[in-house]
C-alpha cells in the first residue's frame, strides 16, 4: 500500500476536479492548471492505512497561472467502506478506500480537539493552547453551515474551530488580533484559546484558531434584513406607506449599539497595538491606491464609466487633505455579516482582513474610518438587496432608502459616543465609501451581474452629495 503523499499523488486528478466546488476555493474565475501535493501528515491512524478511519492532513499547491502557485489545507478521512451519511463528502477513491473531506466526519475531527488540549506537535504540525487556557477535548464537532474562505467546526456548545484553507505565511490577522484585544479585555470578541501552526516555504503559517463559542447568537445581516423585510411587508400593506422607527423590527437601536461596539473596539487595538498619525505621503498614497481599484474596475465594467470622473474628484480630495488622520490597526474587511448580536451585546468575528488581499496590505495601519465605510455600504446592501428584480421605483425603494440612512445615522452615533465622530472627516468617509462600492461593483460583475445596479446606485447616490 503506498504512502499518503503517493496516493494524493495519483488522486490530483480527482482534486483538481473537486477544488473549484468549494465554497472556500479562492480561484473560480481562473482555471485550475495543475494540483502539486507539497506535504502530508497522518493525524489519526498509521502511515501505511493500519487504521480505519484515518485523518490525513494534507498541503496542496494550485497552479492558476499565477507567478507563484496558492497553497490550500485540506483534512482527508480514509474509509474502506465511506458510510451514507459521509456520501456527499466524498472527493476520490485510492488504495481502495475512500478519500473524504473530513471536516464532516466528528469521529475524526475529536482529534484536532485533542491535539490542541495536549499542546501536542505531529511532523512539524503545532497544536497549542493560548497561555492561561485550559480545552476540555470530549466534545464532538459539527460544520458551520454558511462557509466563506475558511471552514469552521463548532465543538459542542463550547468551542468554534475555523481552519484556514487557503494559506498565506506569516502572522494571521486574525488570531494576532484576537490576542492583541483579548490581553487589554475587549468585551466585544470572542476568547482566543489555541492554534494550529506549522511552516510552509520555511516561513511560519497558521493553519487554525480556536475560539470560545458563543451560543445563542445573531447574525448581523440575518438581523438587518429581518428588519428590512418587515419594513417592505407594512410598507406593502400600507396605503400611507411605512417608515422604519413606525415598524415592530425597527433595527436603528441595535445599529446604534453596534457603532459603539465597533468604536470600543477601536480604541482597544489602538490601546493594545498603538496608533498614529498619517505621515505627509499616507494620504496621496492611499488616494493612489483607490484610483487603481477603480482603474481595474473600469476595464471590465464599462458602466461604472460615467461616473468616473465624480470618483476620481473624490478621491483626489483624500490626497489633497491637510488634517491630521490617525491609521492604526483595524478590522480590515467588516461588514454585518462580521458581527453577531450575543446576549450580552455586539461581537466581531472574522479579523483577517480582505482576503483577496496580500498580507502586507491587510496589516498595515489604516484609518478606523474604512471599517465604519464598509458598515455603511452593508446597510445599503441589506436594504437595497431585497428590491432585485423590481423594475419600477415607487415605496419599496423609498423605504429602502430610508432604512439605510436611519440605521447608517444610527450606528455613527452609536461610534461617536465611544469615539471621535466618522462624520467629523466627510470628505475621507465619502472617499472610503466610493471605494468599497467600486470593489463591489468589480465583485458583483464577475459573480452576482443581478445585484451590479446595488453598488452603482449607491455610488450615484454618494457621489453626489457631500455629507451621508
Amino acid at each position: 500500500m503506498s504512502s499518503p503523499t503517493e496516493m494524493l499523488a495519483d488522486l490530483t486528478d480527482a482534486l483538481w476536479q473537486w477544488l473549484p466546488e468549494q465554497r472556500w476555493f479562492a480561484g473560480k474565475d481562473r482555471p485550475v492548471l495543475g494540483v502539486t501535493v507539497v506535504r502530508t501528515t497522518t493525524l489519526r491512524g498509521h502511515n501505511g492505512g493500519g487504521d480505519d478511519p484515518e485523518l490525513l492532513h494534507a498541503v496542496i499547491a494550485v497552479d492558476q497561472g499565477g507567478a507563484e502557485p496558492d497553497h490550500y489545507q485540506l483534512l482527508l478521512g480514509l474509509r474502506r467502506e465511506l458510510p451514507e451519511h459521509l456520501g456527499h463528502a466524498w472527493v476520490a477513491t485510492g488504495d481502495s478506500r475512500a478519500v473524504y473531506d473530513a471536516t464532516h466526519d466528528p469521529g475524526l475531527t475529536a482529534r484536532l480537539l485533542e491535539l490542541i488540549a495536549h499542546n501536542s506537535e505531529i511532523d512539524g504540525l503545532r497544536f497549542v493552547t493560548e497561555p492561561g487556557a485550559e480545552v476540555d477535548a470530549v466534545h464532538r464537532s459539527r460544520p458551520v453551515g454558511v462557509e466563506q474562505s475558511h471552514t469552521s467546526l463548532i465543538y459542542g456548545h463550547a468551542y468554534i474551530l475555523k481552519l484556514f484553507r487557503r494559506l498565506m505565511t506569516g502572522p494571521s490577522p486574525d488570531l494576532e488580533l484576537h490576542r492583541a484585544l483579548d490581553a487589554v479585555g475587549c468585551p466585544h470578541i470572542a476568547a482566543p484559546l489555541g492554534a494550529i501552526e506549522g511552516r510552509l516555504d520555511g516561513a511560519s503559517v497558521t493553519l487554525g484558531m480556536l475560539n470560545e463559542y458563543l451560543p445563542n447568537t445573531a447574525d448581523g445581516w440575518a438581523m438587518a434584513t429581518a428588519s428590512i423585510r418587515d419594513l417592505l411587508a407594512e410598507t406593502e400593506s400600507s396605503a400611507a406607506g411605512a417608515h422604519p422607527e413606525d415598524v415592530g423590527g425597527d433595527f436603528a437601536s441595535e445599529a446604534h449599539r453596534l457603532g459603539n461596539a465597533v468604536a470600543t473596539v477601536h480604541r482597544d487595538l489602538a490601546r493594545a497595538l498603538g496608533r498614529t498619525e498619517a505621515g505627509s505621503g499616507e494620504l496621496p498614497r492611499v488616494a493612489a491606491g483607490m484610483h487603481r481599484r477603480l482603474d481595474a474596475v473600469l476595464a471590465s465594467v464599462p458602466s461604472l464609466a460615467e461616473h468616473e470622473t465624480a470618483l476620481r474628484a473624490a478621491f483626489d480630495q483624500v490626497a489633497a487633505l491637510s488634517g491630521p488622520v490617525t491609521v492604526q490597526r483595524a478590522h480590515g474587511d467588516l461588514h454585518l455579516g462580521q458581527v453577531l448580536r450575543a446576549v450580552t451585546g455586539w461581537v466581531l468575528i472574522d479579523f483577517e482582513g480582505e482576503p483577496a488581499a496580500p498580507l502586507a496590505e491587510r496589516i498595515e495601519p489604516v484609518s478606523p474610518l474604512r471599517d465604519v465605510a464598509g458598515m455603511l455600504r452593508s446597510f445599503d446592501y441589506a436594504a437595497h438587496h431585497m428590491l432585485i428584480g423590481e423594475t419600477e421605483p415607487g415605496p419599496h425603494s423609498d423605504a429602502a432608502r430610508e432604512w439605510a440612512g436611519r440605521n447608517q445615522q444610527a450606528f455613527c452615533d452609536g461610534y461617536a459616543e465611544g469615539g471621535e465622530d466618522p462624520r467629523s472627516q466627510p470628505a475621507l468617509l465619502r472617499a472610503f465609501e466610493l471605494d468599497k462600492a467600486v470593489y463591489e461593483v468589480g465583485y458583483e460583475y464577475a459573480n452576482r451581474p443581478a445585484w451590479l445596479p446595488i453598488p452603482l446606485a449607491a455610488i450615484a447616490r454618494i457621489a453626489g452629495h457631500h455629507d451621508l
